[in-house]
């Protein structure tokens, strides 16, 4: 009995002592040789410096200037992406043996967790009166019933889409009769509910076209302003940076009417072509709270939907109490769809 004992543990290599021992190898083959070499602190100098730039275009991302293509804009739609170079910084650092990199890279790990740690981790909760999607499910779809049956099949209360087209409406009218007995398309953006809706209007975001609306639904729990806009979009371009002075005008436009809204529950849903991180959406979201960063799971990102890299679609609220806000799987559209629950704010009724 002994010997089986003896052969049954020998070999299974599972003991904490042999896993400890092939951890001080592997520490042991990673830093041989940094002992006595006063180059440690020499070496690694260039990795060192790109650490600490991360680290302070991150710290001031505000003070990117945007008179240059809008790069302050385009730095912060991306801003969380920055930390991906840290690993590969930490790589290079050890391939280099250099102790100063090692220590330099502290610096951005330490800002970008500062800033982005409590997206990583989930904080929704439990609970919620009404839950809402948007959706901008792109003028190209192929599928727009399918689109339509995906985001009904939801549960959402109030769904919100943009980028409709004149010949498309019907095909969403149709799909989405049987969950949502209220609706309104203007324009370009269409909103529809299982409570009633009254007080509709398109809202001018300053394009001479309506991607914009407002109206009232009544919830069992009281009146609230649900707005739905498609601000414009914005492109990359070599010879002119980020160009999104006409997005930019919009989003001061839409905050203006929302500063304005007499009822105090207030939801903006719709795709602003634009992160919370964005300076050029100040207009809107200092008066509003993302339901993603106050209740979300991770970081949302909703574009495009094959490998997304920026929330962009945004469910905002005032007045009201975010529970929970996530990603619906993607559908026939190039955005996915977003999804929250949200507590309505009665008191200050």
């Amino acid at each position: 009995m002994a010997q089986a004992y003896m052969t049954e543990t020998g070999g299974g290599g599972t003991e904490p002592g042999r896993e400890g021992s092939r951890l001080r190898r592997l520490f042991s083959r990673l830093f041989d040789g940094w002992r006595g070499d006063r180059r440690i602190w020499r070496r690694g100098i260039v990795v060192a410096v790109l650490a600490l730039l991360i680290a302070l275009v991150m710290v001031l991302h505000a003070q990117v200037p945007n008179a240059i293509g809008n790069l302050g804009s385009l730095t912060e739609t991306f801003l969380p992406w920055l930390g991906a170079a840290i690993p590969l910084l930490l790589v290079l650092a050890l391939v280099r043996k250099s102790a100063t990199a090692l220590i330099a890279i502290l610096v951005p790990t330490i800002v970008w967790l500062n800033l982005f740690g409590g997206l990583v981790t989930s904080k929704t909760g439990g609970g919620g009166d009404l839950t809402v999607v948007t959706h901008n499910v792109n003028a190209d779809n192929a599928d727009p019933f399918g689109t339509a049956r995906d985001v009904a099949a939801s549960g959402a209360d109030i769904v919100a889409l943009e980028e409709l087209t004149e010949a498309a409406v019907p095909v969403y009218e149709e799909a989405l009769a049987a969950t949502y007995k209220y609706h309104k398309v203007v324009g370009t953006v269409g909103m529809w509910s299982k409570y009633p809706m009254g007080g509709t209007k398109a809202v001018d975001i300053k394009l001479g076209w309506e991607r914009a609306m407002r109206s009232t639904v009544t919830t069992p729990e009281g009146p609230v302003a649900v707005y739905v806009a498609h601000l414009p979009s914005v492109r990359v371009k070599l010879e002119a940076g980020f160009t999104a002075r006409q997005r930019d005008r919009s989003a001061n436009a839409l905050g203006e009417a929302i500063a304005d809204e007499p009822l105090p529950q207030v939801a903006l849903l719709g795709d602003l072509n634009g992160t919370m991180n964005d300076r050029a959406l100040n207009a809107v979201t200092a008066q509003m709270r993302s339901t993603q960063g106050a209740a979300g799971d991770g970081f949302g990102f909703s574009w495009p939907a094959s490998f997304p890299m920026a929330r962009i679609d945004q469910i905002m609220v005032r007045g009201m109490e975010p529970m929970a806000s996530w990603t619906l799987p993607q559908t026939g559209s190039d955005h996915l769809p977003v999804a929250a629950r949200v507590t309505i704010d009665t008191s200050e009724s």
